[in-house]
């Protein structure tokens, strides 16, 4: 059952997908539509989990999971990756790739291969004050705290 996103326990379980690219104003509109639609049929053992969405910078969806009402169990996560994979396939965008990272360049949100953000670490491209985007997080709470972090607090930090 879909709920207003600000009306979910800050224990409430998270995922975030980044894509490799923004997604246009209207793709935004079409993709949040499909989500609620989602949402709002999204079941663990045949009860409805009371789930919510934001999305953020037109490149990150927030899926998040009221845990105290109905537990999400191995076929709804399924069922939520399919959809995201669905989302991938329709924008041709990659939004499951944990290998990539998203930081902040002034007012710009820039996305780079792990590999391209460890090179400007080291050529002092980025710094440990840069912004980065931790989605590794697990609760709202969390992601409310320490998503849009400076990178020596977060995963990041291994870099500098």
């Amino acid at each position: 059952m879909f709920v207003p996103f600000d009306t979910l326990p800050e224990e409430s379980k998270i995922w975030i997908y980044q894509s490799n690219r923004k997604f246009s104003d209207e793709e935004i509109q079409e993709i949040e539509k499909d989500l609620t639609s989602f949402l709002e049929n999204w079941t663990a053992h045949g009860q409805h989990l009371e789930a919510s969405f934001v999305t953020r910078y037109n490149r990150f969806i927030i899926i998040a999971v009221n845990q105290e009402v109905q537990a999400a169990t191995g076929c709804s996560i399924d069922a939520s990756v399919q959809f995201i994979q669905n989302l991938e396939q329709k924008y041709k965008v990659d939004l499951l790739d944990k290998m990539n990272v998203t930081f902040k360049v002034g007012d710009h949100v820039a996305f780079k291969p792990l590999i391209e953000f460890k090179k400007m670490a080291k050529e002092k491209a980025v710094s440990e004050n840069t912004i980065v985007f931790n989605n590794l997080l697990n609760t709202l709470g969390e992601w409310q705290d320490f998503w849009e972090v400076p990178a020596s607090e977060s995963w990041h930090n291994r870099f500098f």
